[in-house]
């Protein structure tokens, strides 16, 4: 147990260090999560993350209402940030968190390479992603990207987003050169100049919008869905408090249709963004009036890209796919949710 809890501690704690070595983070993106590095939840605790790119979870957050919940279970509940869908697989495949929240493509492309998550919930069908490029390039459509630098956070939606972008413009990825790193490193990197395009991710891509950015390529149908997981121990050893996260998420989405603008007013404290810039994340792209339960809608899309995995040797076999497709929703909680039950 405790080599479990010195292994997830050091992870995120090395991770926290790496991004804060960075530049160009949105306010609170790359933040240390060693408050919550005690490994998954044992003796009495929820480890659960918090995203710019899930607004669900940091209503869920603000309002306290998963302490609330569990007060009575003697639960401490501990908040992790994830700064893209990869970190949040990284935690949930160290058993640092109990609960993440990735795109579909990301929860794939994890529970293909063995991580064992299962999606419990969908919390949105958001158009997240695009490509884009600074306020002065001359590039104006995707098929001009031949030869150029693109930056992109491997193992997350825009990723696949860029690949899927590539096909349909006539290109592949032997085409590009692709820069690794984080979604608010690679907006950096547009401005600096060290990349000619960003494949990028919302809010952070909302902010760079405002700024002069210009989106080149949209296609909603490249995006995945935001799948909320939680790691297989987790559901076996507390399905209660399973239940209850889902429960809460089911009554943030109630309540984020009815109070639009306070949504809007918390995505932009948590991501440091002008109101206007938030609202139109929550309002143009974010689709949270979305079926929670997962199923055939988001199989079906993770289906067709699960060959560009094996294409890219991000997953070794299509075999691996086909597994993982089989395995890895958990639709019970999400049938049995009950937004009532959080006061």
């Amino acid at each position: 147990m405790t080599n479990r809890r010195l292994t997830a501690t050091a992870l995120i704690a090395a991770s926290a260090a790496a991004s804060l070595l960075l530049t160009g983070c949105v306010a609170g993106e790359n933040q240390p999560a060693a408050q919550a590095a005690d490994g998954g939840t044992h003796g009495g605790e929820l480890n659960i993350d918090f995203a710019t790119y899930n607004p669900l979870s940091l209503i869920i957050k603000e309002k306290g209402w998963l302490e609330d919940a569990l007060a009575d279970q003697d639960i401490t509940v501990n908040w992790v940030q994830s700064a893209g869908s990869n970190k949040a697989n990284e935690y949930l495949r160290a058993d640092a968190i109990d609960v993440g929240s990735t795109a579909g493509s990301a929860a794939l492309l994890a529970r293909s390479n063995g991580s064992p998550i299962k999606v419990i919930d969908i919390y949105s069908q958001p158009e997240w992603s695009a490509l884009v490029v600074g306020p002065n390039s001359t590039i104006t459509d995707a098929s001009q990207l031949k030869g150029k630098q693109i930056a992109a956070t491997k193992g997350t939606d825009p990723y696949f987003f860029l690949l899927q972008s590539l096909e349909a413009n006539g290109l592949s990825p032997k085409d590009v050169t692709v820069q690794n790193v984080q979604h608010a490193d690679g907006w950096a990197a547009l401005q600096n100049g060290s990349v000619d395009a960003w494949s990028g991710l919302d809010p952070i891509m909302a902010g760079a919008e405002k700024s002069g950015a210009k989106l080149i390529y949209r296609n909603v149908d490249f995006n995945t869905y935001g799948f909320l997981n939680a790691t297989e121990s987790f559901l076996k050893e507390q399905p209660d408090v399973a239940q209850t996260v889902v429960n809460a998420y089911e009554h943030a989405r109630a309540w984020a249709a009815e109070h639009p603008d306070e949504t809007a007013q918390i995505l932009a404290d948590v991501a440091g963004l002008d109101l206007d810039v938030a609202t139109k994340v929550i309002v143009e792209r974010s689709n949270l009036d979305v079926n929670p339960v997962p199923g055939d809608a988001q199989l079906k899309v993770l289906t067709k890209i699960g060959p560009t995995f094996v294409e890219t040797g991000d997953v070794a076999k299509q075999s691996q796919i086909d597994d993982a497709l089989d395995t890895i929703i958990d639709d019970t909680f999400a049938k049995k949710a009950d937004p009532s039950a959080i006061k």
